[in-house]
């Protein structure tokens, strides 16, 4: 849980410091892409990765290794000499959150029995919300505070005391688990699926900055080239030895490929949204980390009261529905926002800003927490684990897809060359064309979502649990979610 609970709080605590680590270390706006950009990379390409790693090293040596290095990458993080170094650092970070974080489900699956796990998951959800609300809170605490004089350096040395403590504390609480049968790890797999998205992000993120040369154009369409050998290799590998990284046969069931189209889309609006919300306030109206973070707090609230409601009481009676109004909710938030962004310009207040918050709020709410259920529920019960392994995987690509696109969609349409007195019209008019972008995309992702089963069938720990005496049957490992 501690583990969990580290890896989302630095997603959130790192955002609202942005502003303050493009001021302090001479950071370029393609470098800030990167700072985001390179750890959901990290994190997505190594996801399933590291899900394997675990089921055949063993997920407790995974597990302990992945804190390790993220505590250290984290000290790397904090004493960063400059903004390539803090890239390179948060590109290790996100690879050792790939370790560590897979390992956290898998290892209540093997160490709670079935019917003890409802407990362990309901607290897991509540680890999940606090890291929502409690990440932006205390980014915005540690950069105002400017502890000793580090600046935004403390959002990262935090995670040192967290990591050690968790280490000392694993070694002997944690029992060590692996899968009943060896399986192989799809190295060319991971190269591929790492090389694919390197070519498409790396143009798009440094795009703007270049002048979009030829060889960038280039380097995405090739992109497409590599995904397309991935597919090819991966569907041999299959047939071969039965253990490739990414489950191409799970792609047959509509419901699964719809649910994945979704989750990445659904990353992409995220991506683009939390960058450029955090720019906008900071940057564009001037306003201190801490009245930022604040500002944020009814939005994280209504997405944890709006999760609990959709899975407790609404997706069991009115099933996909519920997804597609959330779609549509969080729809008319943003466009709310983009309202509210133009009538009031430099001179909105935060309490403006709050309404808007809590409807887009709410209708994320409603999407996050039922859809990897939504996804999964017409899935095998033998491939519960490694498809819920590549959602995960999918949205964190999807995440980084967005961040790349911030250069488009919101730098774009800013001047290289502003006074100070620009500033503020200029990143106020870019939020409000992003949040266009990201309206449409939320459009695509509800008709995107008549794809998926009507009601949800079933619970993907309930699934692979009864399915385990079959899988063990026909000698095959029980794989256990890792996302």
């Amino acid at each position: 849980m501690t583990a969990a609970f580290m890896d989302l709080v630095d997603v959130t605590i790192v955002n609202i410091a942005i502003p303050s680590i493009q001021r302090d270390a001479g950071a370029s706006f393609s470098q800030i892409q990167w700072i985001t950009a390179g750890y959901a990379l990290a994190f997505a390409a190594g996801l399933i990765t590291g899900g394997r790693l675990g089921d055949i090293h063993g997920r407790k040596r995974l597990f302990l290794l992945g804190i390790g290095g993220f505590t250290l990458a984290s000290a790397l993080c904090g004493f960063a000499a400059n903004p390539e170094m803090l890239v390179a650092s948060r590109i290790l970070q996100g690879g050792m959150a790939a370790m560590m974080v897979p390992q956290v489900l898998s290892i209540v699956h093997a160490t709670f029995p079935a019917h003890e796990r409802g407990k362990v998951f309901g607290l897991f959800g509540a680890i999940v919300g606090l890291g929502a609300v409690s990440g932006p809170l205390l980014g915005a605490l540690l950069t105002e505070w400017n502890l000793f004089g580090l600046e935004w350096r403390p959002i990262f040395l935090i995670n040192l005391p967290v990591g050690v403590a968790a280490l000392l504390l694993g070694g002997p609480f944690i029992s060590e688990s692996r899968a009943p049968r060896a399986l192989k790890l799809d190295l060319v797999g991971v190269v591929l699926v790492t090389l694919g998205l390197l070519m498409l992000l790396y143009p798009l993120t440094r795009g703007r900055e270049l002048g979009w040369p030829l060889w960038g154009y280039a380097l995405m369409a090739g992109a497409l080239v590599v995904f397309a050998v991935l597919v090819a290799y991966e569907r041999r590998k299959a047939a071969r030895d039965g253990s490739p990284l990414v489950e191409l046969s799970l792609f047959r069931v509509k419901s699964f490929a719809a649910g994945i189209a979704v989750q990445t889309v659904f990353g992409v609006a995220l991506g683009v949204f939390f960058l450029v919300w955090t720019l906008y306030m900071q940057i564009g109206l001037g306003w201190s980390p801490l009245r930022a973070g604040l500002t944020g707090v009814p939005f994280s609230i209504a997405v944890s009261v709006a999760a609990g409601m959709s899975v407790q009481k609404l997706v069991p009676r009115f099933g996909r529905k519920v997804l597609q109004a959330g779609a549509l909710i969080m729809a008319a938030g943003v466009l709310l926002y983009l309202w509210e962004a133009h009538r009031y310009g430099l001179g909105i207040a935060s309490w403006q800003m709050a309404l808007p918050l809590v409807v887009m709020g709410a209708g994320m709410g409603l999407i996050v927490a039922p859809l990897t259920d939504a996804v999964l529920s017409e899935v095998p019960r033998e491939h519960a684990g490694s498809a819920s392994g590549l959602i995960n995987t999918v949205q964190q690509m999807g995440n980084a897809l967005g961040l790349g696109l911030v250069s488009v969609v919101f730098f774009g349409v800013i001047g290289d060359r502003l006074t100070p007195a620009q500033v503020g019209p200029a990143f106020v008019h870019a939020f409000q064309h992003a949040l266009g972008y990201v309206a449409g995309v939320m459009a695509v992702i509800f008709v995107l979502m008549s794809a998926l089963p009507r009601r949800p069938a079933q619970h993907v720990e309930g699934a692979s649990e009864e399915s385990a005496p079959e899988r063990s049957a026909q000698g095959e490992p029980e794989r256990e979610p890792v996302g």
